[in-house]
């Protein structure tokens, strides 16, 4: 609530002066105001809270196992492993029989953002989403923690290089090893992605039969507190490319049963069944019916999680128990007891289980149901996991106490140095005697924006310029009950439909047409044989673009992969539709339909299905509503009203014909940021920024690369952006008004919408919340802006900004 209420005193005091300083000064002051903001966005949202400088905390009893074999089926849903199939047979028949003769199962609840990266450091560090990571592109964590990995005696790991060497590049010595396949071999188009999977299985396999002459690593392997992670990153992969009710990704399932059952039995062999190894196979994430993952759907954060082997209960049968998700009894399982878990109670599980100490940075809770041992060990391990979460309490509020004014900081009184000596002599004292149990202690609706459109078509019956103006204001009410379909229609990516683009394309094309021929016969001095050309390019690259998604499609479809051919020439496309806006004709309607068409050509290779008539959609309200304004100006006398097919922005601006402001141009500005607004949320594109389709760049690349991908996905969410601020551009010179004046209006509307992104407490979620009690108490999401939320203030920011400054809007009306 500070946030919003210094920015609204500092406008204040910086537009009083505005008009006594020169407008330097007011674009600097704008400038340091912006910069300000943005870096408080990033000290309050993307600041590490992990914390170092704690003692490591170890159960001091035996483990139960000397070694632990990790098993992370990227991407694998809950109910994908647990439903049985159609002919009542399991997708994964050994897994299905471990959990009902030989361990324990549950589900394991994961925390949003459902992705790789997060997912793999809450099970292997304990500890949930560090936002700093943004630096490194979601990959990495730029600040060093603490894991299962870390603490072990050895560790190796077979997988993905965007998951292993994380945890190598933290680890404490030479005792963590990875063995990783190229990342080139992360392809969507790829034939059988199952063979990333086969390609672990195979080189373990390989690993433990090299030992056998090596006795340098035969010695190690048979040394405790050893961890073997095998990442699978196969299931995932077959999602993403043909969602998780497709045969590949099934058949995905049963391979990794088939090779886990191998590994499983070839480890046993290999230690002579001495039964102590235990097992565990989990998921970092789920994955949504139509192949993505991120946000907050049961699909996503439900995942499975299986444990056998020494130190681990055996199935616990019941005769009733109850789930507010009522999947039991869909699962055939509902007489063994579900032990459902938090994602990052695993990692104390896994350290209980071979003995080594809680990893630092852990907040999970040990699950003792997993546990069987004797009570004397799970009351001495959950007194440790107890001791290893208040020492992060401990380093925490000392360096609140350091970085707070003393008269400002307020100590947390059941947690005060004396009462946390209280609770553990108390607790330690109840181990002593033996006395165990004792011991052990909104989301964002995007059809809000389908009433606002809605409330927008009525503005011509409301102002009377439906009498004044009936066919621009019957096409403005048409295109604003169009536009608010969108914000109804799924999340882009649920059902992707390419003809339906290929449609879009085939529209843009014919509407290109009709342009071209009304150009044609317009007289000469507002057209060239120049202007024709990039016309001719700009219709070339839309067409080129709709073969390109037709083609692409049908490859990928046939698993093909992505043509070279396509891919040059979407590259191509790309770069062409940033520069040849800036060779067309500089009159205003013409320079604007130059820009939708080249952005179009990007947009459609960036699309996968209705979205991809959201910009045509939105462009043509633009054009509307830029005729419309001049008609608002009429009504009110205020202008002249220009003829704007023979408006050029190369003439000079003649200053005095400056107006002063009116009210209306206050109304203007609340539809600026509003269709602002509807660009960003309007088709879902962003509904989270965790969970696009990775399909939509298949035009592009289809080998995984976060930066490129999130960059051709960043671009996809701006065109709309351009689209809406071109408008709003040519609208601010045609009303003429200065550029100073109208700041002051947009200033004000975009502070207005600016507060409901800072604000804590009032701020909608744009993660869809479980409805389990687990995520109801502990959904972290619940407490602070989602990361959408925050990337679109950003990007707001960012767009206010540059416009101060270096007025980047013109760039696009005039130059040539």
């Amino acid at each position: 609530m500070i946030l919003p209420f210094l920015e609204m005193e500092c406008w204040t005091l910086l537009c009083q002066p505005a008009v006594a300083m020169g407008i330097s000064v007011f674009i600097l002051a704008g400038l340091l105001v912006h910069c300000v903001f943005l870096v408080s966005i990033f000290d309050i949202y993307f600041s590490s809270p992990l914390v170092h400088g704690m003692t490591p905390q170890q159960t001091p009893l035996p483990p139960p196992a000397k070694r632990l074999v990790l098993f992370v089926a990227d991407g694998l849903r809950a109910d994908s492993l647990y439903k049985l199939n159609s002919n009542s047979t399991p997708p994964a028949p050994y897994l299905r029989s471990i959990l009902e003769n030989n361990g324990s199962w549950g589900i394991s609840h994961t925390r949003v953002p459902t992705e790789s990266r997060p997912g793999h450091v809450a099970l292997i560090a304990g500890f949930y989403e560090d936002v700093s990571a943004v630096a490194k592109g979601w990959k990495e964590n730029p600040v060093e923690f603490d894991s299962v990995f870390n603490e072990s005696k050895y560790t190796w790991s077979w997988g993905s290089p965007d998951i292993l060497p994380m945890f190598a590049k933290g680890a404490t010595g030479d005792h963590v090893y990875t063995f990783c396949y190229t990342a080139e071999s992360e392809d969507f188009g790829a034939q059988d992605a199952a063979e990333l999977d086969m390609w672990v299985f195979d080189h373990v396999k390989s690993f433990f039969n090299s030992s056998r002459s090596n006795q340098t690593l035969f010695s190690a392997l048979n040394e405790e507190k050893v961890v073997l992670f095998l990442h699978l990153l196969g299931i995932d992969t077959n999602g993403h490319a043909h969602r998780p009710n497709s045969r590949e990704y099934k058949e995905n399932i049963k391979k990794v049963d088939e090779g886990i059952k191998e590994i499983a039995l070839m480890i046993d062999n290999f230690y002579g069944n001495d039964g102590k190894t235990a097992f565990i196979l989990t998921s970092d994430h789920g994955m949504t019916d139509w192949g993505t993952h991120g946000a907050g759907h049961p699909s996503e954060t439900l995942t499975p999680l299986i444990v056998w082997g020494a130190g681990v209960n055996y199935p616990q049968r019941v005769s009733s128990q109850k789930f507010e998700d009522n999947l039991l009894k869909e699962w055939k399982l509902e007489n063994l007891k579900r032990l459902d878990v938090n994602q990052a109670d695993v990692a104390p599980l896994m350290a209980s289980l071979i003995g080594v100490p809680f990893p630092l940075n852990s907040v999970g809770t040990l699950p003792l149901e997993y546990l069987n041992n004797s009570a004397h060990f799970k009351a001495e391990s959950m007194f440790t996991n107890a001791v290893q979460i208040v020492e992060q309490f401990k380093v925490k509020m000392s360096q609140k106490r350091e970085t707070t004014l003393s008269f400002l900081f307020t100590p947390f009184k059941p947690l005060s140095d004396s009462e946390q000596i209280n609770y553990l002599k108390k607790a330690r004292l109840y181990i002593q005697q033996q006395k165990y149990d004792e011991a052990v202690f909104s989301f964002f609706y995007r059809s809000t924006l389908t009433l606002g459109l809605l409330v927008f078509a009525g503005w011509p019956v409301i102002t009377q310029l439906w009498a004044q103006a009936k066919t621009n204001a019957s096409i403005w009410t048409l295109l604003c009950v169009l536009l608010a379909i969108f914000p109804l229609m799924p999340v882009v990516g649920r059902e992707p439909n390419i003809p339906l683009v290929i449609a879009t394309g085939l529209l843009t094309l014919l509407i290109s047409c009709f342009s071209l021929a009304s150009l044609c016969k317009t007289k000469n001095k507002y057209r060239n044989k120049e202007d024709l050309k990039v016309y001719f390019y700009q219709m070339l690259s839309i067409a080129l673009s709709t073969y390109v998604v037709s083609s692409t499609h049908d490859s990928l479809k046939n698993k093909q992969g992505l043509p070279l051919l396509n891919q040059i020439i979407s590259w191509m496309t790309l770069v062409s539709s940033s520069v040849l806006p800036l060779l067309s004709s500089t009159f205003l309607i013409q320079r604007l339909f130059s820009i939708l068409l080249s952005l179009m050509s990007t947009y459609l290779l960036l699309s996968t299905g209705y979205e991809a008539l959201f910009p045509l959609v939105l462009s043509g309200l633009m054009f509307v509503w830029i005729n419309m304004e001049q008609e608002a100006l009429q009504r009110y006398g205020l202008s002249l009203k220009p003829k704007l097919a023979v408006f050029n922005f190369t003439y000079t601006t003649d200053i005095t014909q400056f107006r002063q402001l009116h009210l209306d141009d206050v109304r203007r500005s609340f539809f600026f940021v509003f269709f602002i607004v509807t660009a960003f949320f309007g088709t879902g594109n962003i509904a989270s920024v965790n969970s696009f389709d990775p399909a939509s760049v298949y035009c592009f690349l289809t080998v995984f690369s976060p930066f490129m991908m999130g960059s051709l996905l960043l671009l996809k969410v701006v065109i709309p952006f351009v689209l809406v601020s071109c408008a709003f551009e040519a609208i601010q010179v045609t009303t003429q008004l200065s550029s100073k004046r109208y700041s002051k209006c947009y200033i004000s509307a975009s502070v207005r919408v600016s507060n409901l992104f800072c604000k804590n407490s009032e701020l909608p979620n744009l993660n869809l919340s479980l409805k389990t009690k687990a995520n109801q108490t502990r959904n972290p999401a619940q407490t602070k802006p989602s990361r959408s939320h925050c990337y679109f203030y950003l990007l707001l920011r960012f767009w206010f900004l540059f416009n101060d400054f270096y007025k980047l809007r013109n760039s696009f009306c005039t130059v040539k």
